[in-house]
Parts: structure tokens; sequence; C-alpha cells
């Protein structure tokens, strides 16, 4: 099966059943559509997984990079609006989480009711932001690097392969540094998801996305850090599905 849905932007990894709910996947800076293809594989196929392959990365790599989240925001509502059927959740893990809240704020906008919002691994989109290590040379960007514990020792050892990499992880970090919240409280639930050790994001900041919806709030913590996702996988699927799959009728309660 073709991983594209629609257009460049879109992935599609795993087949899904007929009629099932959509949840759209939003990559952390300097990530790529394929860092979802286990989570997507976990919730198929009850649930259809799409994943956004952001512009510089990956088969995108000759393409430039948006250095504007707002930009960026603004491309991915126009793919995600035209998508046939029911609105989709959204999903978006660090970086992903800020794009995809500015998602669904464009969604909610344009009148469309977003069923769910999921932010993991990140600070709410009001929280201050002083950081500027998009200003830093590669060696102060992989000290990030080792410091979230996300990338693989065999890739930052790689000079090569880190080039690839550096220019995509410096154009994100660049884009999520200079947005600034500009108001607006979203009307879908928000479930917000982290790690108890990320040094990237305290618990209390990931419970601050309370302040960002009208509607029911749910925080989740999990063992880890700030990719506490690769190894608490089954868990945080587990709470997707009970959100967003409706009980089985046959079940018995």
């Amino acid at each position: 099966m073709s991983p594209y849905h629609g257009d460049l932007w879109v992935r599609r990894f795993h087949e899904p059943r007929p009629g099932a709910p959509r949840l759209v996947c939003f990559p952390h800076a300097g990530g790529s559509a394929s860092f979802f293809v286990p989570l997507s594989q976990a919730l198929s196929p009850g649930l259809e997984v799409l994943v956004i392959q952001y512009p510089g990365r990956q088969d995108r790599v000759a393409e430039p990079c948006v250095e504007d989240l707002n930009a960026l925001a603004d491309e991915i509502f126009l793919r995600v609006r035209k998508l046939a059927g029911p609105p989709p959740a959204l999903f978006g893990h660090s970086m992903g989480a800020t794009l995809a809240f500015e998602v669904a704020q464009r969604l909610e906008g344009d009148g469309v009711a977003v069923p769910h919002l999921f932010v993991s691994a990140a600070r709410s989109p009001s929280s201050e932001r002083s950081e500027e290590v998009h200003l830093r040379d590669d060696d102060g960007i992989i000290a990030e690097m080792r410091r979230l514990d996300g990338t693989d020792d065999v890739l930052l050892l790689d000079p090569e392969l880190m080039r690839l990499v550096l220019g995509p992880i410096r154009s994100d970090y660049k884009a999520l540094e200079r947005y600034r919240y500009a108001g607006g409280v979203l009307a879908c639930p928000v479930t917000a998801l982290a790690g108890d050790a990320d040094p990237g994001t305290s618990l209390s900041a990931a419970r601050s996305w309370r302040d960002h919806t009208g509607g029911a709030f749910t925080f989740r913590r999990f063992p880890g850090g700030h990719f506490y996702l690769t190894g608490e996988l089954a868990g945080v699927a587990e709470e997707i599905r009970r959100t967003l799959q409706p009980p089985d009728p046959g079940s018995v309660v």
C-alpha cells in the first residue's frame, strides 16, 4: 500500500477497517512521519491513522523547511480540511502539539467540530518560551538532542546523517521558539499526555493545557522522558482507543 494519502503532506501506513474513526498525527521538531508508524500499527485497523509529513525531510528533503509555525499550520489546515469523511481527531507530539492546536483552532474557526485533541510532551501554547536553540551551533543543537534523549547515538555519531537532519531540526526549533500564542480557546476536549521525567516539559506545564479548552480536559502521566511514547506505546494507544473508538455494541458491560 502506498503511504501517500492525497498528496505529499499526508501519509497512511496501515489500512483501517471501513468507518474507523480518524486520527491525524503531527511529529516533533526535526521529526518525520515515520515516527508514528508504531502508533499507527498499534491503533489499526480500529482507527485510521494519518500522519503529517513536513517539508524538508525524508522524501521531501529537497523542499525548503517552513520556519513559521503559523504558516505551517495554514498549509496543514488546508490539507486536513479537504479530507473526505467525518472530522478527524488530532494528536501532536512536542512541537507537533502546538501545531495541532493551531490547526484545531483553524478547523473550529471554519465551523468544523474537532472530536478531540491529544497533546503529548508539550507545554501549552501560552507558556513562556525563552529558549534559543535554533541560534546554537551544530554542537549545541546536538547537545539538546542528547538532553531530550530521542535520537539514537548511531545517528548522532554519523556526520553524514547529521548533515541531513540538523537543517530541519534547526528550522523547526526556529518556528517553535518564535511562535507566540495569539489567544483563543478550543471547544473540543483535550487530553494532555506527559512523561514524568521529561526534561523539556514539566508535569505542571503539561497540565496547563487545561486553560486552552472550554471542553473536557484529561491529563495522563506516563513513566519516561520527552520521548516516553516509544516505551509506553501500548498505554498511549489504549488511551487513544478508549477515547475515540465507540464501545462494541456486542460487549457486555
